[in-house]
């Protein structure tokens, strides 16, 4: 009968970072043993469960026994299995004997073709294999691929070594009620389980596995199933928050979810005088040591109260919560120490000992490179009309903070810190700002900087890295990119894209390049990273909605000016849907192709040359669309410059359809081809529409 099976390892506390993956694992590595042996229906559904002590998996409608298999198995090669008598030979005997079948005869074999010999097969019905066995397997193939980040080893009571994540006590094995015997990681599997260690009360018989869930939570206060424990924390959380907002990442919510059973939460608070520190001080040492969860009110300013997630239950929380208080308290007290004892050195005064932190050994220490990065910075800010002085002062006092307590506390602060000191030491607002923003975007969708000198300085940053890194040979390779080049590149692109920054790809290379002028580990890396930032800018177009044909129409063409790509792709989009469209690109890539095959580059076109209508007749729509083709272009409008094109369709069928291009008088095939070569500068001015054509 199809029944739920069931499968639970009881176990002692698992690392909470790893529980949800180990969780999806196991039950993954056993819902795929028991398919691929045909035990479950294709309506078969798996529930995972991972709580802090235990892993299982519940999956319905699992056979009983595998179905019966009608098989044919191939037997010997006609030549071997008969000898020159035509009677079986010892190997087939003995083939036979091997397979199970030694009273088989010759005639109830099946005698077929096999390649470009005969063989002969055997057909027969094998029974279908009992669940308990093939259980078994499954479940210590799921272990044995289980992603463990570091292995345990452990002894049984009885002196048996067991290798696991963490010692298990108890394994629970049912098919419906009916207990499977399973002999694992030197247990013995039963039907009973325990629930949370303080709030349940001795053993849980598990009467069928339909009622795990069910009866863990009611008897045992363990809610087993991971995205419904996080579910009511989350609930709880916003519950409890009221009219403030909760700092919930989903990271720390997946730890504290790894962390508890049966979650409950409580509000806690702190002493006022401790918001006089950064909030984000105090909210990171609260989730990064403690777990908890920060309150701010509607515009983002942090309250004194904060929000515990406990795994205890009671109508008395008080000393929960004090005792909560009293840990974090020193915690506060940390970050308000640093905070005050940095603020007695200035960022400038910090300078020099940059010289002491080692960026690379190829590239020398951090003062060496923010040096570099200043340079660049100013180059940048000049070429944008920004303030190059600010933007100096900005990459100059960028890192700054890495010699704080807060940061050297605190990693995740830095460039945050930066631009709290900067403000207190008087600097430029836009200079204590770049501190922070230069680090934007730290990740996909992360915001841009938002002041002039913070993009420079941010520009300037991520180019020395992408390029100095580059040029010492340690380009990323496969999926590994320890220096996070491609987010590197991702972050320059987006800055030119979205903020619509009128620079040269092709010159902020050249300067990132210059500011490496006398290391002699650097090769110049310039021409391979355009061909990465190329790479990288097709995928980030094709994330806005751009199809494949569309962008590559766009990037084929190696632009060095990205500001205006965006409006160039619509116009490809809009051109792309009008009826001449694919009349066009297909022109185009025939005129491509034509003039690749030219024995010299074509000259200008000679009138008196046009002898046929065809060519008369386009060579006159030309100069009728030309004019307004450019004016289009240079106010921008690539759309109506490609609309504009798109009127030269009959002309351009007309010319393929009755002018010989290749003509034998070479001066009329090199002005028919001048002429071509006029048109396919009109045709691509904004785009390669040729990658239009399908």
């Amino acid at each position: 009968m199809n029944q739920t099976l069931l499968i639970e390892l009881l176990t002692e506390e698992l690392p909470p970072k790893a529980l949800a993956k180990l969780g999806e694992a196991f039950a993954a590595g056993i819902v795929n043993g028991l398919k691929s042996r045909d035990f479950l229906d294709s309506d078969s559904v798996a529930t995972s469960y991972a709580s802090p002590r235990r892993l299982a998996v519940s999956i319905s409608k699992v056979r009983a026994t595998s179905p019966d298999k009608l098989l044919r198995e191939k037997v010997l090669p006609v030549s071997v299995a008969l000898d020159a008598a035509g009677n079986a030979s010892a190997p087939l005997m003995k083939k036979l004997a091997a397979l199970g079948f030694p009273d088989l005869q010759v005639s109830d074999l099946e005698r077929a073709v096999d390649g470009k010999a005969e063989s002969f097969f055997y057909s027969h019905t094998a029974a279908g294999s009992k669940l308990a066995a093939s259980v078994q397997t499954a479940v210590e193939d799921a272990i044995a691929k289980l992603p463990i980040p570091k292995v345990m080893s452990y002894q049984r009571p009885d002196g048996e070594t067991v290798h696991f994540v963490r010692p298990v006590h108890r394994i629970i094995a049912l098919h419906g009620s009916d207990i499977i015997a399973l002999s694992l990681l030197g247990l013995n599997s039963h039907r009973s389980t325990l629930g949370h260690r303080f709030l349940s009360e001795g053993e849980i018989s598990i009467a069928h596995a339909d009622d795990y869930a069910a009866a863990l939570a009611q008897q045992g206060k363990v809610i087993a199933n991971v995205s419904e424990r996080k579910e009511k924390i989350r609930s709880a959380l916003l519950a409890k928050a009221g009219a403030d907002l909760v700092l919930m990442p989903e990271a720390l919510l997946d730890e504290v979810t790894a962390l508890v059973e049966w979650p409950v939460v409580y509000e806690c608070n702190f002493e006022a005088e401790f918001l006089a520190v950064p909030q984000e001080c105090l909210i990171l040492t609260m989730q990064t040591n403690q777990k908890y969860f920060a309150l701010t009110d509607s515009d983002g300013k942090l309250r004194s109260r904060f929000l515990i997630v406990s795994n205890l239950e009671t109508t008395t929380p008080e000393h929960i919560i004090q005792g909560n208080e009293r840990v974090v308290r020193p915690r506060l007290s940390d970050a308000k120490f640093f905070f005050e004892q940095d603020k007695k050195k200035t960022l400038a005064a910090r300078l020099p000992l940059l010289a002491n932190v080692v960026y690379h050994n190829k590239l020398g220490n951090q003062a060496e490179r923010m040096q570099r990065v200043t340079s660049l910075s100013g180059k940048i800010a000049q070429a944008l009309g920004y303030d190059v002085a600010l933007a100096e002062r900005g990459a100059m006092l960028a890192k700054a903070d890495l010699l704080t307590d807060m940061v050297g506390e605190f990693p995740e602060l830095q460039g945050i810190m930066g631009s709290y000191y900067a403000q207190h030491d008087g600097e430029h607002a836009e200079v204590a700002a770049a501190a922070s923003e230069h680090y934007q975007p730290r990740f996909s969708g992360d915001a841009l900087p938002a002041t002039d000198t913070g993009t420079a300085v941010a520009l300037a940053d991520k180019l020395e890295t992408l390029v100095g890194i580059w040029g010492i040979g340690l380009q990323p390779t496969g999926d590994k990119d320890p220096f996070a080049l491609r987010r590197h590149a991702l972050g320059v692109l987006r800055m030119l894209v979205e903020k619509r920054l009128p620079l040269s790809l092709n010159h902020l290379l050249a300067d990132a390049v210059s500011v490496f002028a006398g290391n002699a580990n650097f090769k110049d890396p310039s021409a391979d990273v355009l061909n990465f930032c190329y790479d990288r800018l097709r995928g980030q177009l094709r994330d806005k909605g751009f199809s494949q044909s569309e962008v590559e129409a766009v990037v084929a063409q190696n632009p060095n000016n990205l500001a205006n790509i965006v409006e160039r792709l619509q116009a490809v989009q809009a051109f792309a849907a009008l009826p001449e469209s694919a009349s066009l690109a297909a022109a185009n890539k025939r005129i491509t192709n034509i003039l690749k095959k030219a024995d010299s580059a074509p000259g200008s076109v000679d009138l008196a040359l046009l002898q046929e209508a065809a060519e008369r007749a386009l060579q006159k729509a030309m100069a009728d669309v030309k004019p307004l083709v450019d004016t289009a272009f240079a106010k921008g409008d690539f759309t109506g410059a490609l609309k504009t094109l798109a009127a030269l369709r009959s002309e351009v069928d007309s010319f393929f359809n009755d002018v010989m291009v290749n003509a034998d008088d070479l001066a009329l095939r090199n002005n028919r081809l001048a002429l071509l070569a006029e048109l396919h500068g009109m045709l691509n001015q904004v785009a390669d529409i040729s990658k239009l054509a399908a």
